[in-house]
């Protein structure tokens, strides 16, 4: 979406936020009639005015700052997400009221249809009061969730592993894990010591391959730079081993020229340099353990609907068909679409991209979140074939400052040679 068509989405949003907050307005009426002291319900009142027209008011004029060659700041995000609080907490009040007089119009028709006296005001207002008190309480569900998000949650890392099985896994790699960190996106983090715990957890896990698959920044490569001694702790013995994602190649943002944008990328690749990662960019490595290998590929993004110019072919020039592969590629349906039907079997594709929605569940064996809609698969493991992919939730966030439900994920996953 370009820059005036995303400005033109969030004003239709802030628009509909208004609406609703008159209807907000009568159902808080409603709800404070039964109180004695007029100066505090008119405060009361005042106050919900204040705080929310406040927030859009600051929405609003931060909209341009969104699309700017900075990008979104911490800043921005963060009342990006306010008012998205505010929203998804108004839905749920409003919707609770409208029920309520939709159910009211109704009884109210057939006590005409059937010439049945109508309930006294007492009752009327009574009934009228239960509503606005169920209608705040299940608006309280998304407001106090979505303020844990953004406090808690975000920060809140899930360690996930995995044990794969494989009949051509060679011999010496058994039991070889490889610890996978996904989407950092540095440019939203606005808590070094919570990022730093994320990371020493990471690094905890001591694997033998550390790998990343894309998006260290947001749009710009400065974004990585006050966390280059963060990310630069982690090590593995085989090597720590990185690709590019669509956020990484500064094409949400507008430049003051193609060659300032082709200069960012470099400082970036020069950065993953720093941190002691090895950017794969559509190009292969052996691993060698024990006499035997398997071989680490990673590719540029390729991905449906975003950037592709991946080049899996590329990347497996000289890559002996029956060995063991292990694939790194940030969008998972480049597997979708490409890696599960490519004549040369890939054993394991590392992927992220999809955050999850960042939103959605995951517990009691149910799992949903709003991003199945566009992926098929957004979140942890497929199989197709013995081919097999796995998600990763991603380390950050982007947009909207918090996480509920999907957890920023560290992947560790160990190899194994499947026994006759």
């Amino acid at each position: 979406m370009h820059r005036g068509g995303i400005i033109k989405f969030f004003l239709i949003l802030a628009a509909i936020s208004l609406l609703m907050d008159w209807y907000v307005y009568h159902g808080l009426r409603t709800l404070l009639a039964g109180w004695s002291n007029n100066r505090n319900k008119q405060l009361v009142l005042w106050a919900y005015w204040v705080i929310n027209v406040g927030v859009l008011m600051v929405f609003v004029a931060g909209l341009g700052s969104f699309t700017t060659a900075r990008g979104m700041t911490p800043f921005h995000e963060w009342v990006l997400s306010i008012f998205l609080t505010f929203l998804a907490t108004k839905i749920v009040f409003v919707l609770v009221l409208f029920l309520g007089d939709v159910y009211r119009l109704f009884i109210g028709l057939l006590n005409t249809i059937k010439h049945t006296p109508l309930q006294n005001g007492q009752s009327i207002s009574s009934r009228r009061r239960f509503i606005s008190e169920v209608a705040v309480l299940l608006a309280a569900i998304p407001f106090t969730s979505f303020f844990y998000a953004m406090l808690r949650g975000k920060y809140d890392y899930r360690v996930h592993r995995h044990t794969l099985f494989f009949d051509d896994l060679p011999e010496a790699f058994d039991g070889f894990t490889i610890t996978q960190l996904s989407d950092i996106h540095s440019g939203s983090f606005d808590n070094t010591a919570a990022v730093r715990k994320g990371v020493d957890l990471a690094q905890a896990q001591k694997s033998d391959l550390f790998v990343f698959t894309g998006d260290l920044v947001n749009n710009v490569a400065w974004e990585i730079e006050p966390y280059l001694n963060h990310f630069s702790s982690l090590k593995a013995p085989y090597g720590q081993f990185s690709i590019l994602g669509n956020h990484d190649y500064g094409d949400y943002i507008q430049w003051n020229s193609q060659q300032e944008k082709e200069a960012n990328l470099q400082k970036l690749k020069e950065h993953h340099k720093t941190l002691g990662y090895r950017l794969l960019l559509d190009e292969n490595i052996e691993l060698n353990k024990g006499g035997e290998k398997i071989v680490l590929i990673g590719v540029q993004n390729w991905g449906r609907g975003f950037i592709q110019i991946g080049d899996l072919d590329k990347a497996l020039s000289n890559v002996d068909p029956h060995s063991f592969k292990v694939l790194l590629s940030h969008d998972p349906t480049h597997w979708e679409e490409k890696v599960r039907y490519h004549p040369t079997q890939i054993h394991l594709t590392l992927s992220g991209h999809t955050h999850g929605a960042q939103f959605g569940v995951e517990a009691a064996g149910l799992r949903w979140s709003p991003v199945q809609y566009r992926y098929l698969d957004w979140a942890g493991l497929a199989n197709e074939n013995n081919r097999y992919l796995y998600v990763n939730r991603g380390f950050g966030f982007l947009a909207f400052s918090g996480r509920l439900g999907i957890w920023p994920e560290i992947t560790v996953i160990t190899l194994k040679r499947k026994i006759a």
